[in-house]
């Protein structure tokens, strides 16, 4: 497999937005961008599973597109060169990503093996992942849809399920798949687990681009037709590619499962047991974390006195839990969430309600993160808003314009290089500038540290969509 046209490509499926793990997953930071369980990401877990291996070609990542600079950010910190990041317009679910993925690789060889992942999965034997890919090459090269089943631990009725059926080949390793099964009842999970033979259906998927698009076209001939479109009418900008709005939003979205899986005669599976967790809830990460002598995983400043059994994390406040069983506390700087574990599921509803009042908590944490840096509300009343800016060293805002606010800027860390109309100027710790209306500006960091800004706005309007950019190193100029 050292061979480019043998090589398998990691096509990760990051276009999630992680509702049911509220208020820490939101739609501008989704859980797969989160360190969750360990210090990186989950996507950069993903990625670094596939790496230090001449059995895989460079990845290709399909994202959302509000995600992309920080998804290239955590992509460059594990110094990896992706094969493309690939930027949907809107999410159509996972077949759609799958055609994209396989109809750009088929360029790079049109023997592509595509192992597709999603981005937000935890597998602790990562060795024993490895060695299930190796096993399903040989269907996936004879042209089977290999898809790996995760051996149940338990009547789990949150995940589909697999039949496994008679074996491919001699060594029992890979299955012809016998039908699937969405998420059971849990009297049928029981009885399923006292048949034997069924495994629980992980999203993960190995098979050759050209097969893939061979069946997809047979089922679903207008999301291959679309998704071909999309691609034509895309466009580079900067390190990714933009997919066609119109031809992709023209598409009926589906997952793989539901496009391909469960219609194609060459469906196989490859039963797994490697320590997989899909992390669909805030249960899931206490399943996976590390408990004390009570049962609790505890992150972050947390006293628990007589608790037991709870999943309590911060990354704001101070939580002390007395007395409590068998629940969920998770504290960010402007959200707690409480809740029974048996109520995990329902977090999602949460979330559908702040979209309802039109809370912003559901879209975004308090720090706000940009491809300069990151920004975050301090306070605000009628009127007025202050914020903190964090400019990395060497980047820059775009040059733009307010039509509604004027701007104080304070600087308390760092240098800044300030355009303002036709001046350019820098400022040091403890000096200040004004930014009229309807002036144009820049803020922009010249040193090797981090700049820290405080940003005073004052006007009668304060949205982030008064804004009017002129130039912009990201690509996101307007006028």
């Amino acid at each position: 497999m050292g061979e480019s046209s043998d090589r398998i490509y990691p096509v990760v499926l990051s276009g999630g937005l992680g509702t049911r793990l509220w208020p820490l997953s939101r739609a501008l930071y989704p859980k797969q961008l989160l360190p969750l369980h360990g210090e990186n990401s989950m996507l950069q877990e993903t990625l670094a599973r596939v790496g230090d291996s001449g059995r895989f070609g460079p990845p290709l990542l399909i994202c959302n597109g509000e995600h992309r600079f920080i998804i290239a950010e955590q992509i460059q910190a594990l110094g990896v060169t992706p094969q493309a990041i690939v930027l949907e317009p809107e999410g159509r679910n996972t077949a759609p990503a799958a055609a994209v993925a396989a109809l750009m690789l088929l360029r790079e060889s049109p023997d592509a093996l595509l192992l597709v992942l999603p981005s937000d999965h935890v597998i602790e034997d990562r060795a024993g992942f490895l060695a299930a890919v190796s096993q399903a090459v040989p269907a996936a090269r004879a042209g089977a849809m290999v898809t790996f089943g995760v051996v149940p631990s338990g009547p789990e009725t949150g995940y589909g399920y697999i039949r496994q059926g008679v074996a491919l080949d001699g060594s029992g390793t890979c299955h012809k798949v016998e039908r699937f099964v969405e998420k059971p009842p849990r009297k049928r999970a029981e009885e399923m687990l006292i048949e034997g033979g069924w495994c629980w259906n992980s999203g993960m998927f190995l098979f050759a681009a050209k097969a893939f698009l061979e069946e997809l076209e047979r089922f679903e001939p207008g999301m291959a037709a679309h998704c071909q479109a999309a691609i034509e009418r895309g466009q580079e900008d900067l390190d990714f590619f933009r997919l066609d709005p119109k031809s992709f939003a023209a598409l009926t979205g589906k997952s793989i499962d539901h496009a391909v899986m469960e219609h194609t005669k060459s469906a196989a599976v490859v039963p797994v047991q490697i320590g997989w967790n899909d992390i669909g809830s805030w249960t899931a990460l206490w399943d996976v974390g590390d408990k004390d002598k009570d049962g609790n995983v505890t992150q972050g400043t947390v006293i628990a006195e007589g608790a037991k059994d709870s999943y309590l994390r911060t990354d704001g406040p101070l939580i002390a839990a007395v007395g409590v069983r068998d629940m969920l506390v998770v504290a960010t700087q402007d959200a707690v969430l409480i809740a029974d574990k048996d109520h995990a599921q329902d977090v999602k509803q949460v979330v559908e309600q702040l979209k309802d009042m039109g809370s912003d908590q559901h879209h975004a944490h308090v720090r706000v993160y940009r491809p300069w840096g990151s920004y975050q509300s301090i306070d605000n009343g009628t009127g007025f808003q202050v914020k903190q800016l964090e400019v990395k060293p060497g980047a820059k805002l775009s040059l733009q314009m307010h039509n509604q606010r004027a701007e104080h800027w304070v600087v308390v860390q760092g240098t800044a290089r300030v355009t303002r109309g036709e001046d350019t100027f820098d400022l040091e710790v403890n000096q200040s500038t004004y930014i009229p209306v309807r002036t144009t500006h820049r803020l922009e960091n010249p040193g090797k540290v981090p700049l820290r800004v405080i940003e005073v706005q004052s006007g009668d309007y304060l949205g982030e969509d008064d804004i009017v950019r002129f130039d912009d190193v990201y690509g996101r100029s307007e006028g």
